[in-house]
């Protein structure tokens, strides 16, 4: 059964344009089929807490010798790695706060990049190496090439080294900026990019969905 495992975090639970896109691409995945499985993990909604040890950093077999992390913490983190594993696809609504990303994503990140579980460290080890990634970057301003603001945007590019580089995955964006033109007075005059920009991230979701899912 093909599964979609589909991440939000963002804190705008009625306007969010990541949470907007992730739908549709979730909804064109589901329409793939009735065998086309989608897994939902709410960042927001359900926030997963800060890895409580150090040494949840890693594999238990490059632990140092005594560490004894809270059995909790440990299964949590595994329950978060399966359901990881267990995906044909991963989904990711990644909302730009503060030039980085939600402190909810980045706990996830946590969780999930682990040497020698999910990453190469001593061994080749990339379970996950070549599974699609997809990002939905929302972004409030403009980051345009040649804007006083290029290069601020510090949620996608740890992303794309944490889940491409480290984990192997092959990774695509989805970016919509400009996403507070509609309220931010000195932004009004770029509400039409803004418009165009968010039609076609839903277009770009929609075919990216349709060609993972087979269709």
């Amino acid at each position: 059964m093909p599964t979609l495992l589909h991440l939000d975090s963002s804190a705008d639970l009625a306007t969010s344009r990541s949470r907007a896109v992730t739908a549709t691409f979730a909804d064109a995945w589901r329409a793939a089929g009735p065998d086309h499985l989608v897994v939902r993990r709410d960042l927001h909604r359900d926030p997963l807490s800060h890895l409580a040890d150090p040494a949840l950093h890693w594999a238990p077999r490059l632990r140092p010798p005594g560490s004894a992390p809270d059995p909790v913490g440990e299964e949590r983190q595994r329950a978060v790695l399966d359901e990881l594993l267990a995906a044909d696809v991963l989904l990711v609504g990644a909302p730009m706060y503060n030039y980085s990303m939600p402190s909810t994503l980045k706990a996830w990140v946590d969780h999930i990049h682990v040497p020698g579980v999910t990453a190469p460290f001593d061994e080749p080890t990339q379970p996950l190496a070549g599974r699609p990634a997809v990002i939905v970057s929302s972004r409030g301003a403009v980051y345009d090439a040649g804007t006083p603001t290029e290069g601020w945007d510090h949620a996608v590019p740890p992303l794309r080294i944490v889940l491409g580089d480290a984990l192997g995955m092959d990774v695509s964006v989805i970016t919509v900026s400009r996403t507070l033109a509609d309220v931010v007075p000195a932004l009004a005059a770029e509400r039409g990019r803004a418009a165009e920009e968010l039609a076609r991230a839903h277009e770009d979701a929609r075919s990216l969905a349709a060609r993972l899912a087979g269709v």
